[in-house]
């Protein structure tokens, strides 16, 4: 009855959780989409960056809303969510949805470092010019490599061995014990070369924008005023930083979810599972803040809940 007890606990404090944060989630990135959408409709111009914004917060309202079923399943009706082929297809959309999740951010970061750093190189100048065209194949690539991640997600759950059905620790976080299998290994290799290729490519775009900057300002040090490049540059560092904060969090994150996974250690990575999706509504807020026209509608919008 204790044992019982204990993961009813477990789960009913997951689901809170999980419940809390998908309401964050559906709000914050429903308020990005439809603003975007409304504003599209109005004027007819979509700018790249809009473009890249508004592909995130669809991704990361439905990831939000396929975390929340799949918690809500395995409270009210477990035996379900291991049923073939219902494990292998949420296991496929959740790698797909979280493979362009980070892909995507990453471009953001790619975008604002082409777009308002400063370099001489032929082939920079070349992306510059060329970046609304560059943007919609950027977000294609990332599509095909989350297309991948998913595919190969649903092989590897597919040939995966479940057992330890009525293991405790196994009901408290939601997912039953795999055994070792060298497909699994494979996958969290590419699923840590992925995640890892991201992150580099986000240090690398924030090494460029800081090293812009600070070429920018020895230019500018003969200038008492500030113009609007070094004001573009400044913000934009802003965004970056906060993203590097959460993505070097949420890095961490999985490679302990990586270390834990080898260990076998359910609780650790209960709370880091749970931990891990608060960091995604931290950056849709940054990136409402971070852009004005959305900063600007949210202000006006809580204005108006104050004033009623």
């Amino acid at each position: 009855f204790q044992e019982k007890f204990n993961v009813t606990s477990y789960n009913a404090m997951s689901f809170a959780i999980i419940t809390i944060q998908a309401f964050a989630g559906w709000w914050i990135n429903g308020f990005i989409v439809s603003v975007l959408c409304v504003s599209w409709m109005k004027k007819k111009i979509f700018n790249s960056n809009e473009k890249i914004v508004l592909v995130l917060g669809c991704c990361r309202f439905v990831d939000f809303c396929i975390t929340w079923v799949y918690s809500f399943l395995s409270i009210i009706y477990p035996h379900c969510i291991y049923v073939h082929p219902m494990s292998q297809i949420f296991s496929s959309i959740t790698s797909f949805l979280h493979s362009i999740n980070v892909w995507v951010s990453a471009c953001l970061c790619v975008f604002y470092c082409i777009k308002i750093a400063n370099f001489q190189h032929t082939f920079f100048i070349y992306l510059k010019i060329k970046i609304d065209r560059v943007v919609p194949w950027m977000l294609f690539g990332s599509g095909l490599l989350a297309l991948v991640m998913a595919v190969f997600s649903y092989d590897v759950s597919d040939r995966a061995i479940f057992k330890n059905i009525n293991s405790t620790a196994a009901k408290i976080i939601g997912t039953l014990s795999v055994g070792t299998d060298e497909h699994i290994f494979i996958m969290f290799l590419i699923s840590a070369f992925v995640l890892t290729t991201a992150f580099v490519v986000v240090i690398f775009s924030t090494l460029l924008l800081l090293f812009s900057l600070w070429r920018h300002k020895h230019r500018m040090q003969a200038n008492s005023m500030r113009n609007f490049n070094m004001d573009a540059h400044i913000k934009a560092i802003k965004s970056i930083l906060f993203f590097f904060c959460i993505y070097s969090i949420s890095f961490t994150g999985f490679i302990l979810m990586l270390f834990y996974a080898t260990k076998r250690e359910y609780l650790q990575l209960f709370f880091i599972s749970i931990f891990q999706p608060a960091l995604a509504v931290c950056h849709s807020l940054i990136l409402i803040f971070s852009n004005p026209k959305l900063e600007k509608t949210l202000r006006r919008t809580l204005s108006c809940f104050k004033l009623k």
